[in-house]
């Protein structure tokens, strides 16, 4: 019974092996939570209370939802908003459908040089974002290349300001999105493809299935997953564009100075954080050395 005894006793003492993996599990993430709470998410919490508040430095007083109903109301904001959706709605899907052709295109085991290619097609992802910015806005500039080769092909006579105008700057802004990105979602559909076992397009195409219906019955269902991942997180990137804009346009055509430091740095920090918290996630910590930037240029306009 003393033997007995004494190892019930042990067994209470000591921990299990789940509470164990539990304890280690939670050590390892305790770091990581403590800096995720205090970089990310108080700095949001303390945003919003800020963000019902005005005045200056500690002079701050609330007022509800007061800096909303003024922001919302806000012609340049409103601007701001379509925009960033106009880019939503057509380049996202434009870029994430040639993504998924180039990865079928170079998922092709009897394609030579498809190593090469890949690199190709991702090797602008690698770029930063201002150094290919500004590569676009020096080809489409007034003697930039594509005004040289559309005079020298006669379809234009002088060389036409592509960033100067609405419609054109919005396009080129789409095309320089679509080109950087596109290798980046490329990269997760090759994934994708190559963990699809080949025996499957064998047995389609004994039962008769050509490409076409091979791509949409097999490849499109069962790089669902991929597809909504990247669908999501070209969502994400897009709502928070900013340099592009920025490095090409400066804020917009023709754009004056309220545009550009009032449109641009609410579309920056209002999407940054996906939120509907204005200038959220930018604030790190509530130094009480001023009141958010974007409020206060709204109040001086």
């Amino acid at each position: 019974m003393r033997k007995g005894e004494f190892v019930v006793n042990s067994k209470k003492k000591g921990m299990s092996l789940i509470a164990k993996q539990r304890a280690a599990g939670w050590t390892f993430l305790a770091p990581a939570s403590i800096l995720i709470a205090i970089m990310s998410f108080y700095p949001m919490v303390r945003a919003f209370i800020i963000s019902l508040q005005k005045g200056t430095g500690a002079n701050m007083r609330f007022t509800g939802f007061s800096n909303y109903q003024r922001i919302l109301v806000d012609k340049v904001f409103q601007q701001s908003i379509g925009n960033t959706f106009f880019y939503l709605i057509i380049q996202v899907p434009i870029m994430l459908i040639l993504a998924i052709l180039l990865a079928q295109l170079l998922n092709n085991k009897h394609l030579k040089l498809r190593g090469l290619f890949r690199t190709c097609v991702f090797l602008p992802c690698a770029t930063s974002l201002v150094s290919y910015s500004l590569i676009f806005r020096s080809m489409f500039a007034t003697d930039g290349l594509i005004n040289s080769i559309l005079m020298k092909l006669g379809i234009l006579h002088s060389g036409y300001n592509f960033l100067g105008h609405s419609g054109s700057a919005k396009a080129v802004i789409i095309l320089a999105l679509i080109w950087r990105w596109t290798g980046y979602n490329m990269v997760f559909y090759l994934a994708g493809l190559q963990n699809i076992e080949y025996s499957v397009y064998e047995a389609a195409k004994i039962d008769g299935a050509n490409g076409w219906k091979t791509f949409w019955r097999i490849t499109v269902p069962l790089l669902k997953p991929t597809i909504i991942m990247t669908f999501i997180m070209s969502i994400n990137g897009t709502l928070q564009l900013f340099d592009e804009s920025v490095n090409l346009t400066k804020g917009g055509p023709a754009c004056q100075y309220d545009y550009y430091h009032v449109t641009l740095c609410i579309q920056h920090m209002f999407y940054q954080c996906a939120k509907l918290w204005i200038c959220g996630s930018h604030v790190i910590f509530d130094l009480y050395h001023g009141s958010d930037p974007c409020i206060y240029q709204l109040e001086s306009r």
